[in-house]
């Protein structure tokens, strides 16, 4: 049984790569970005209700799921945030949308913050799902960060340490990588685990992955400090989980506020994987947002 009923599975070709898609339904566009370590399979709590009203798009990032996966060069250029938002922007683009509502979560909302600094013309809406921006959480580290998303400070390690680390250990990191919060994996479908342990057994995967984590502590950094005046003026909706991280270590309105000119949200009673742990939730603040700019 597919995670996606009456989706369109395609492949379009970008500048950098070849990235991985599905797409169904109606409406004004939206683009749904997954995090780590997933795939676009993520969204299928999400998508299908939300295509009954809009056109749904949820991509694999470039280094993800079934898209390409380029060999990461020295600075990590091409794993850098802007690169990773050039091809949604071209994928959008090349379906016929040149203006859409764009939605992420986690690494896709890092890749989604970016797209709406380098594109603001085509992003309508921005939605942020359980981070605060890049610079703001790598300036804020401290010794309960470290702890707590030790995996941001592991997979940095120069090549190929974290990547021969994780070879033959793909199943039970990814399920701990899940199960991180207090619920486990009860919320998630085995097939979307399946999914993300099918794809996360390509070394290429792990390389394209850790090259996304180097940049974000590199060159997505200078980016960022670069454009750190220039707000946002976008309509910003940000969500996290009350369980998660971002509630304990961070003040995530206030962080967004510092980027984005026109910024709301609020806190789910939940976990950091919010479309798989509170998709109905999800889906209402989604509506109510995006029902704003119809």
């Amino acid at each position: 049984m597919s995670l996606f009923p009456g989706f369109l599975k395609t492949r379009v070709r970008t500048s950098g790569a070849t990235i991985n898609l599905v797409i169904a339904g109606e409406g004004p566009p939206v683009l749904l970005l997954h995090g780590y370590p997933q795939t676009h399979a993520m969204w299928h709590k999400v998508a299908p209700s939300l295509a009954q009203d809009y056109t749904v798009v949820c991509a694999d990032l470039r280094g993800y799921g079934d898209s390409s996966k380029p060999k990461g060069v020295p600075g990590h250029a091409n794993y850098s945030k802007r690169a990773m938002a050039l091809d949604m922007a071209e994928v959008m683009q090349t379906l016929g949308f040149p203006r859409f509502h764009l939605v992420g979560h986690d690494r896709g909302a890092r890749v989604a913050h970016r797209l709406a600094r380098d594109h603001s013309r085509r992003v309508q809406s921005l939605t942020v799902l359980d981070i605060s921006p890049t610079l703001k959480m790598y300036q804020s580290t401290n010794m309960q960060f470290a702890k707590a998303y030790y995996h941001w400070f592991f997979l940095i390690q120069k090549a190929p340490l974290p990547e021969r680390m994780l070879a033959g250990q793909v199943p039970w990191y990814i399920l701990r990588r899940l199960g991180r919060g207090p619920s486990g994996v009860k919320h998630f479908d085995k097939r979307a685990i399946a999914e993300y342990v099918r794809a996360f057994k390509d070394p290429r995967t792990i390389h394209a992955t850790c090259e996304d984590y180097r940049a974000a502590a590199t060159i997505d950094l200078v980016h960022d400090r670069k454009d750190f005046r220039k707000k946002l003026q976008m309509p910003v909706l940000a969500l996290w989980g009350k369980h998660g991280v971002v509630e304990a270590l961070f003040n995530c309105l206030s962080d967004w506020r510092e980027v984005a000119s026109d910024v709301r949200g609020r806190a789910l009673q939940c976990g950091h994987f919010i479309p798989e742990e509170k998709p109905k939730e999800l889906l209402a603040e989604l509506r109510r947002f995006l029902g704003r700019m119809a």
